[in-house]
Order: structure tokens, then C-alpha cells, then sequence
């Protein structure tokens, strides 16, 4: 599915200037001939097309095209391209998370892309490396996000800050009293655990020598994710943590008591800052505490990207939107009407981006984090790591014996579900 043509002077423009306001994406003639009259769907994320309606307005005219926006849960586009792009009825451009690109890519969903290396290299490298796939692009970042601490002003003043995890336990042991809580988080799932167990050496997947993920070195088990883990069964096991907390409705739990007042620190993501805002919470924003071993809590670095859908009859046009809706100009204007933080290197500086504390805050968390793994395997991983965590968390495990077993579970359905490929 190679593309026939190459990025003419927009690209070139792109790579020297690292500007694309002066230049629109152009085509060869014969190409710009063939697009007019065309229609491109772009599957955007809910209440997030305010974000590029400039974008395509802009790309409309430029190419004489019909540019449709439809409106989807991000995380749950590819679920839905599996059925619709077969059909024809699914989208050109879409949206999803970074995690997805390997399965994605596996089950034949996503068209390569191939962009200049000169615009390759407009992103940070974290962002560009989560839409590789066997050293080949399928995507280009649009926003990336890390988990992050808010805490609440009215409660906890800056100066007063916990530094580290094991001081945000005294803390919390002085505070909660049932009713109300010192910090929280959803440690129950490796999502957020992996940020206490990575900082001890725990973690999801090994790597080759040239950076790959290795399915087979599975670290959620070994000696420092153990360590982790009985540092995180503390807090439940001294009651510092809402027995509310664990399971699928333990995040409308901790958002719960964040709003009401009734804890002073939870780890959550910028996806919040609207929702804390609205609730009137005074509130603050910073990046993960540091441990006892002093290294900082890691996150995993999330990121949002545009992707060209195998099944798109207009594949090379739908690239060329992708490439314009990513590139700085419009990344920056995206950011200023969702608040999501872009994924281009030269924005990271931006005076109109960095005044924003929740921008500050994942930008400085992103340099103790990592990606989520990109690779299929990890869909393995997931559901055995989250039911180990709840066993630690409500005593019913020790936390070596409980992360042994997924690890078991997590290398069994690996084997049996992608030993073939």
C-alpha cells in the first residue's frame, strides 16, 4: 500500500520553516484534478472537533474537497473501523491511542504513511516512536498526556507538598479518618501502579537491542515490581485508601471525593481539568512524587494520533490531511480550543502553551515516563495485571505470589494467542 506520489512544497516547507501557516498541503496537478469533488471522513474525538474546524476549513478550500467531521469516542475508534471499514462506511483520517497502533496494524486497519523524515522529526521522539510498527510510521501524533497530581488548595497549600510517595502515606495517616482522605489513587490497576512498581524496577516488557518490546521478558513479577506492589498494599491495608476505590467504579469514587472536597491529593490525568474546574475545585497541578529510592514515579506517556484507514478509497489525499491536521500551526491552534497538550517539539516552549500548569505538569512528567507498549501483546497483559493489584489491594494475596500468577496468565495467553505471528 505504498503511496504513488511524494509530498511536494508543503512538506518541503514544513521541514524548513517548521511553519505551515503560509503554506497549505499541495498536490501535483493531476493529483489535485483527481481530489476535487472528493469526500474525506474524519473520525474525530467526542468534543474535540472545535479543535480542527480551522484545519479543515482551510484544507477545503485549498483542495477543493468535502471534508466530513464525525464525532467518536477516540478509544474506541478502531473497534468500530473493524466493522465500518470493510463496509465502506468508515472513516479516511481517524483518531486513537498510541497502544492500539500494533494491533491495529496487525490486523490490517491502518495504511503506512510515508512522510519525510524532515517532518518526522517536527514531534518528540516519545510521540513519533508510538506510531512505529516494525520501523514503519502509521500515524502521526496529535497530543500527548501523562498522569499528573492534583491537589486541592483549599486543603493542601504548595509549600506543604509531600515530596515523595512514603511522605504522602504519613501524610495521609495523619489526615484520613474514613470520611476524608489525604491522597489517592487507583492503584488497583497497572495503569497507575506501574508508576510506583516501574520506579523500583519493575516492568511490562523487556527490549531488544534496537528498542523493540520483547514479548517474552515480562517484568511485572520481578523483584522491584514486588517491592512496589507492598508499598501500594500499605495504603489500603492501613485503611488510607476508600474500600470504594478498587474496581470499575473506583474511579468515579476518587473523582468523587476530589470534588466534594474530601482529599487533598489524587493522581489523574489533564482529561480532568475541565471536569475539576467546572466543579469549582481550587485546585493544583504537578507531576508525580518522587520514591524512597529517589527516582520519580514514572507514568505512561499517552498519545493521540491521526491515522490513515487501510480501507480509504482517497488513501493518499486522507495522508495529506493527516500530515496538515498534526502540523504545528494547527497543532497549537488545536491546543488552545481542547487544552490537549501537542506532541510537537517546538511548541514545548510556547509561552501561550507553558502558561498552562496542566501543560507544565505532563511536560515535566513526561521526562520520567515512558510509552505505553505499542505492541498486540500487550492487550494480554492488562486484565491479569488488574485482577493481581485487586488481590493485593483487599489482602487476599501477598504481592509477589499474586503478580506471579499474572505473570503466568499474561506469558500463557501470549503464547497462545500470538506465538503464530
Amino acid at each position: 500500500m505504498k503511496m504513488a506520489l511524494k509530498y511536494s512544497a508543503l512538506m518541503l516547507c514544513a521541514a524548513v520553516s517548521l511553519s505551515l501557516a503560509a503554506c497549505g498541503p499541495k498536490e501535483s496537478s493531476s493529483a489535485q484534478s483527481s481530489s476535487k469533488g472528493s469526500e474525506l471522513v474524519v473520525w474525530e474525538d467526542k468534543e474535540k472537533s472545535i479543535g480542527i474546524k480551522d484545519a479543515v476549513a482551510a484544507f477545503e478550500k485549498e483542495h477543493d474537497v468535502k471534508v466530513k467531521v464525525v464525532e467518536k469516542p477516540y478509544a474506541k475508534q478502531i473497534e468500530d473501523l473493524r466493522m465500518d471499514g470493510p463496509a465502506g462506511t468508515g472513516p479516511d483520517v481517524l483518531t486513537m491511542p498510541g497502544d492500539q497502533i500494533g494491533t491495529a496494524v496487525t490486523e490490517g486497519l491502518l495504511k503506512e504513511l510515508h512522510v519525510e523524515k524532515s517532518v518526522q522529526s517536527l514531534y518528540t521522539d516519545a510521540s513519533i516512536q508510538s506510531q512505529m510498527v516494525d520501523q514503519k510510521l502509521y500515524g502521526l501524533p496529535k497530543a500527548v498526556e501523562t498522569t499528573v497530581l492534583f491537589y486541592n488548595k483549599d486543603l493542601i497549600s504548595e509549600k506543604e507538598l509531600p515530596q515523595t510517595l512514603e511522605e504522602w502515606y504519613d501524610y495521609s495517616k495523619k489526615t484520613a479518618d474514613g470520611s476524608e482522605f489525604g491522597f489517592l489513587a487507583l492503584f488497583d490497576q497497572i495503569y497507575y501502579a506501574e508508576s510506583v512498581m516501574s520506579g523500583y524496577g519493575g516492568y511490562i516488557f523487556g527490549k531488544d537491542k534496537d528498542g523493540s518490546y520483547d514479548p517474552s521478558d515480562i517484568g511485572i513479577n520481578n523483584e522491584g515490581a514486588v517491592k512496589g506492589a507492598a508499598l501500594i498494599q500499605k495504603f489500603y491495608k492501613d485503611g488510607l485508601f476508600p474500600a470504594g476505590i478498587i474496581g470499575e467504579q473506583g474511579i468515579n469514587v476518587l473523582e468523587s471525593l476530589f470534588t466534594e472536597g474530601k482529599a487533598a491529593a489524587i493522581i489523574s490525568g489533564p482529561w480532568n481539568v475541565e471536569a475539576f474546574s467546572k466543579a469549582g475545585i481550587n485546585y493544583g497541578i504537578t507531576k508525580l512524587p518522587k520514591l524512597e529510592n529517589g527516582k520519580n514515579m514514572s507514568a505512561f506517556i499517552g498519545v493521540k494520533s491521526y491515522n490513515v484507514s487501510a480501507f480509504s478509497k482517497n488513501a493518499e489525499l486522507a495522508e495529506e490531511l493527516a500530515v496538515f491536521l498534526a502540523n504545528e500551526k494547527n497543532s497549537k491552534t488545536r491546543y488552545e480550543q481542547t487544552k490537549e497538550v501537542p506532541a510537537v517539539k517546538s511548541l514545548a516552549d510556547d509561552p501561550a502553551i507553558m502558561k498552562s500548569e496542566a501543560a507544565r505538569a505532563v511536560t515535566e512528567q513526561s521526562r520520567f515516563s515512558e510509552l505505553t507498549p505499542n505492541i498486540p501483546e500487550m492487550n494480554e497483559i492488562w486484565m491479569p495485571a488488574d485482577s493481581a493489584l485487586q488481590t493485593v489491594a483487599t489482602g487476599k494475596a501477598d504481592p509477589k505470589q499474586a503478580l506471579d500468577q499474572a505473570a503466568e496468565t499474561a506469558k500463557g495467553q501470549i503464547k497462545a494467542k500470538h506465538s503464530g505471528k
